[in-house]
């Protein structure tokens, strides 16, 4: 931090020795050292704090960014599944159920649309076999 070598601290510890004197110059520097350790410490958590607040809002963006990309994803897969016309309406409870509202099942055969669906037996161009 500051480019102090040991010439330097030679100059401040006999200037030190000379304007304080050998009694108060051992009471000085254990105050100094106190005091430098302080503010070391004050500054050390001051940077942690900053970093970690940093890192934070690092991590909300990320986490915003990776909301709007699922957000767009989730809309582009909803896309097809959106009906282009309008709903069939459904008989309230108001209103009665008419037959064409509510259909039976078809014991025998069910249908989709038009086409009718047969259950999985047997094909109709092989014979069932006999049991024995």
């Amino acid at each position: 931090m500051f480019d102090i070598g040991f010439a330097e601290l030679l100059i401040i510890g006999v200037v030190a020795l000379v304007v304080l004197g050998p009694e108060r110059l051992p009471v000085a520097a254990r105050t100094a050292g106190l005091w430098i350790g302080r503010i070391r410490r004050s500054v050390s958590n001051i940077q942690s704090e900053i970093s970690e607040e940093l890192r934070a809002e690092e991590l909300r963006r990320d986490i915003a960014v990776s909301k709007k990309q699922l957000d767009d994803e989730l809309t582009e897969m909803r896309q097809p599944f959106i009906p282009t016309t309008a709903p069939a309406q459904t008989p309230t409870a108001s209103e009665p159920a008419t037959e064409s509202a509510v259909t039976q099942p078809n014991t025998e055969a069910e249908t989709v649309g038009n086409t009718p669906i047969t259950s999985a037996a047997a094909p109709e161009n092989e014979k069932p076999k006999d049991s024995p």
